[in-house]
């Protein structure tokens, strides 16, 4: 009887009897958990507040400096632009002057209609006449060829616009057909000229020309479209236009008139003179 009277009074062991006891005192003395949330909260925003305060102070402190480290840089942009600009147009007048000096030269050497021919071949000098106008732009749909599918090249997909290779056909097939004298963009081609391809760029003697790209072809207007459009090139140009949408045209002119060169420089050639001798009697 005894074991059970001491079962029924004492239910729960003593150690589970201290620890409900330490808890219910801790909990008495400390805060709530939900208060103690609210206050860590607030704290977070007060830490956040005050980074905050403290970065827009410091931008507003900086910000004069950088300021003015921009200005200081467009400024010296500009200078340096300026300076670009006035030694590129320093080189346009040497260049025109060493053309005209050039073309100078190559009127008083030797017979004066031979001179001619060769200035004119050379494209020292300015020409007009009769010829052909060529216009060849790129497709109106630039993202893809006429049915859809990309036209490959070197490298890379054409999108349906005019790669350097097609011009070079189009200049190699007027001089083929015929073509005394030729520009593109009124820029003047020589023998030494080079149509090259940077990025999409076409560029002539590396100046970059735009689209649409207009041909000029001084010679026999009629002969010369006619041939032209019969040629291997011609009918290279019209496969490009009927496949892929480029867009072409080609008119006869009575009168077209093409610049000279910028500058006409051989580095290599030299002028072969036959002297002939006279035996005396």
């Amino acid at each position: 009887m005894s074991l059970l009277t001491n079962v029924m009074d004492h239910s729960l062991d003593d150690g589970y009897a201290e620890a409900a006891a330490r808890k219910k005192a801790a909990g008495d003395a400390g805060m709530p958990k939900t208060l103690r949330a609210k206050l860590g909260l607030a704290a977070g925003l007060v830490l956040a507040a005050l980074v905050v305060t403290v970065g827009a102070a410091q931008a507003r402190v900086a910000a004069p400096v950088v300021a003015k480290e921009r200005e200081e840089l467009v400024d010296r942009i500009d200078r340096e632009t300026e300076a670009a600009d006035k030694l590129e147009d320093s080189v346009d007048r040497l260049r025109a002057d060493v053309s005209a000096r050039q073309r100078e030269a190559l009127k008083h050497s030797g017979g004066s209609a031979e001179s001619e021919i060769v200035s004119i071949l050379s494209g020292a000098t300015a020409v007009h006449g009769p010829g052909v106008k060529l216009v060849v732009n790129d497709a109106k749909d630039a993202g893809s060829g006429g049915d859809g599918d990309p036209r490959e090249t070197t490298g890379f997909s054409d999108t349906g616009r005019v790669r350097d290779r097609d011009m070079q056909r189009v200049v190699n097939g007027l001089w083929e057909s015929g073509a005394e004298a030729v520009s593109i963009n009124g820029q003047r081609l020589t023998a030494l000229s080079a149509i090259r391809a940077a990025g999409d760029a076409i560029l002539v003697d590396n100046k970059p020309l735009v689209p649409p790209y207009t041909v000029l072809a001084v010679g026999d207007g009629q002969r010369l479209s006619t041939r032209f459009q019969d040629s291997a090139d011609g009918l290279y140009l019209n496969a490009l236009q009927e496949s892929y949408g480029i867009r072409t045209g080609i008119s006869v002119e009575d009168d077209l008139r093409l610049p000279a060169a910028p500058s006409v420089i051989v580095r290599t050639a030299q002028p072969s003179i036959e002297k002939s001798e006279k035996g005396t009697s």
